[in-house]
């Protein structure tokens, strides 16, 4: 099958960027409908972002205009680029496969205030 491999994840003050990172290994089929959720601790899983085969995206409400999802071909990888970050997008991102329905490991978003 395939493997997801994340990065990007770490600390950063309100107002600040990153950029998070998915990398497919295997089967890379399974990256033609990919997204981004997101888990605060007490909170439920919600849906941020997703990508096609096409690169047409769609966003969660409390994400446009700030968060961007991109495709890299080459690389098999996808990207969740966060601007203009608030403490409340604190949480656990975790990127998803839906052709095949896996879920990468997660890496973690601290946004400070």
């Amino acid at each position: 099958q395939v493997q997801l491999v994340e990065s990007g994840g770490g600390s950063v003050q309100a107002g600040g960027s990153l950029r998070l990172s998915c990398a497919a290994f295997g089967h890379t089929y399974c990256m033609n409908d990919m997204s981004w959720y997101r888990q605060a601790p007490g909170k439920e899983r919600e849906f941020v972002s997703a990508i096609d085969l096409y690169g047409r995206t769609s966003y969660a409400d409390s994400v446009k205009g700030r968060f961007t999802t991109s495709q890299d071909n080459a690389k098999n990888t996808v990207y969740l680029q966060m601007n203009s970050l608030k403490p409340e997008d604190t949480a656990m991102y975790y990127c998803k496969t839906n052709v095949c329905q896996r879920w990468g490991q997660g890496t973690q978003v601290t946004v400070s205030s």
